[in-house]
C-alpha cells in the first residue's frame, strides 16, 4: 500500500492569474491573480473554513513561495487562521527557459521539441526544465515529511503530481488529472475528493 495514503491533505491550487487567462505558462515565474482568481481564493477560503471547523487535530498550512500562491494564501488565511509557512517543495515545476512562454512561442523558438507532444507530456520536454523524476522526488520528500493534517497551497502541475503520487498513479494518469481553481482536493484515507 502507498505509504502516503494515511496522510490528510487539503490541496489548493492558486486562483486564476493573468497568464492563466491568456495561455502563458508560468512555471516558476509569476503573474498576479485576476479578479476572478481573487474571487476563487475567497470562495475556497470560505469553503475550507467550513470544512475544517470541527477538526480536533493540529493542521498546518504549507504555501508555495511563488507569488501567485502567496497571494492566494493571503486571501485564504483570512478565513483559515492556522500556523503557516512557505514550502519550496510544493512550488510549480519549472520549465526552465520555457517559463513565461506560450505554446506558440515555444514552438517558434524551439522548433521540433514539441513534435509529437500532447496536451500533457510537453511539460517535460524543455531542454533545461525540471524533469518528471526530479519533480516527483521533491514532492515525495514533502509527502513523507508530513506529520499532521496539512493545507497545501500549490499549483496545477505540482498538484497533479501530489495527487498522483498519493494515489500511486503512473505518470500518464497523473498528468491527465484535472486542475480546477474553484475548489480544493481533500486527500484522506487513500482517496481524493474535489470539494467546491
Amino acid at each position: 500500500m502507498n505509504s502516503f495514503r494515511h496522510k490528510s491533505i487539503y490541496l489548493v491550487r492558486h486562483g486564476e492569474t493573468v497568464w492563466n487567462s491568456v495561455g502563458r505558462f508560468q512555471g516558476q515565474l509569476n503573474s498576479a491573480l485576476t479578479q476572478r482568481g481573487i474571487e476563487q481564493a475567497e470562495q475556497v477560503g470560505t469553503i475550507l473554513a467550513q470544512e475544517i471547523k470541527d477538526y480536533s487535530f493540529p493542521i498546518n498550512v504549507h504555501i508555495s513561495p511563488l507569488g501567485r500562491a502567496r497571494e492566494t494564501a493571503s486571501i485564504i488565511t483570512r478565513h483559515v487562521d492556522l500556523p503557516s509557512r512557505e514550502e519550496p517543495r510544493i512550488s510549480e515545476v519549472t520549465l526552465g527557459s520555457w517559463d513565461g512562454m506560450t505554446h506558440y512561442e515555444i514552438d517558434t523558438e524551439y522548433p521540433g521539441l514539441l513534435t509529437g507532444a500532447d496536451a500533457f507530456d510537453w511539460y517535460f520536454r524543455s531542454p533545461d526544465g525540471e524533469t518528471f523524476d526530479s519533480a516527483c522526488i521533491r514532492v515525495k520528500a514533502w509527502l513523507s515529511d508530513l506529520s499532521v493534517c496539512t493545507i497545501a497551497i500549490s499549483h496545477g502541475l505540482t498538484g497533479r503530481l501530489i495527487r498522483g503520487l498519493y494515489l500511486g498513479l503512473p505518470m500518464r494518469e497523473m498528468l491527465e488529472l484535472p486542475v480546477p481553481q474553484n475548489g480544493f482536493f481533500k486527500l484522506h484515507d487513500g482517496s481524493v475528493e474535489f470539494i467546491e
